[in-house]
């Protein structure tokens, strides 16, 4: 419940964008979110709740609709996946870590 006039800066919450996430053009993230590393935000969409890394949000509300490369290529299946790139992740439906 905003307003100019009332002073509440107790009230601030920390918003928190990691390393490598994509913010697409006019995308709205609510005071307090945390977004995960190479996260990719598409334009437009408003995130209101924490996002996974490596995740692809989209629309509005914001829902994860997939898992993105650090390249930036969307990543297609379960499993041990390979990019174009090189890059090699494990991905369930639950989240997406990154192979060494």
């Amino acid at each position: 419940n905003p307003r100019s006039a009332i002073t509440r800066k107790g009230e601030y919450r920390t918003t928190v964008v990691n390393k490598g996430a994509t913010l697409g053009a006019n995308c709205t993230i609510i005071c307090g979110i945390e977004i995960g590393q190479y996260a990719f935000i598409g334009a437009g969409a408003v995130v209101n709740k924490n996002v996974l890394p490596y995740s692809l949000v989209l629309g509005v509300p914001g829902k994860h609709f997939g898992w993105m490369c650090k390249c930036g290529i969307q990543l297609k299946g379960k499993g041990n996946i390979s990019c174009k790139c090189g890059e090699h992740y494990k991905i369930s439906d639950e989240k997406c870590t990154i192979l060494q």
